[in-house]
């Protein structure tokens, strides 16, 4: 991760290079690139960026389903939808592009590994679409997402369902009870709360999911637990 204050003429020209686009103000592009553990002194951190990016990437993604899968029902398209739009596909995106080399963060969030630091690359990930929708508009925005999730959205396994939907009717049929949650812990700063949550199904061990909000650590959970009984074929990426 770059240590320095903001980025290099070099690192910006590399960066514009990868993502398609030249930025007419550059103070976006470091204000997307900046956790609030960086404590700069000017241009803020991505947070505001995040919030909307993720609301642009959400549109854009909608879009291409919708166009993609003609014959597709509203459920099979949500799924697809959340799917795509996950922390994981993001952290993947930021993979692709290298985005790690340019993020800047304090010294505590730099020893960050795991799950952890695969959040702040997805939200990175956010943070810079809304950054390049702000300096170059909605279908420059659109042309960099379609770049990356164009091909992401076109796989057979896009359709998985819903982790807790597919576990409460597996548990359903198997028990006849409905799989219980249950919030165990919530800790970290606000900018970067963790919920600790554990589902319950009555003759299965139970599993425990950690993540950024308390909906996302039950997804989590409820997919361990299906990995874990054969129900889901475990992901390659892993929790």
């Amino acid at each position: 991760m770059s240590k320095s204050q903001t980025l290099s003429a070099a690192d910006r020209t590399r960066l514009e290079a990868l993502i398609g686009h030249e930025f007419a103000e550059k103070e976006r592009l470091d204000r997307a690139l900046t956790h609030a553990s960086a404590r700069t002194q000017k241009g803020g951190n991505y947070e505001r960026l995040e919030f909307l990016g993720d609301r642009v990437l959400g549109l854009c993604v909608a879009e291409l389903l919708f166009r993609t899968f003609g014959t597709a029902t509203e459920g099979e398209l949500s799924v697809r939808l959340n799917q795509l739009v996950s922390a994981d596909t993001c952290a993947e995106v930021a993979d692709e592009l290298g985005l790690h080399l340019f993020i800047r963060t304090g010294a505590d969030v730099k020893k960050l590994t795991g799950k952890r630091m695969m959040n702040v690359r997805a939200d990175v990930v956010e943070s810079l679409i809304a950054a390049i929708y702000l300096d170059g508009g909605l279908e420059v925005a659109r042309r960099f997402i379609l770049k990356f999730w164009e091909k992401r959205a076109a796989r057979a396994d896009g359709a998985r369902r819903d982790a807790k939907t597919e576990l409460q009717e597996w548990s359903h049929a198997k028990f006849g009870i409905t799989p219980i949650y249950r919030v165990e812990e919530r800790t970290g700063p606000d900018h970067d709360p963790r919920f600790t949550v554990t589902v319950e199904v009555t003759g299965v061990k139970p599993e425990t999911g950690i993540e950024r909000s308390k909906r996302a650590a039950e997804q989590v959970a409820a997919t361990r637990m299906l990995e874990r009984e054969g129900i889901w074929q475990r992901s390659s990426a892993g929790n």
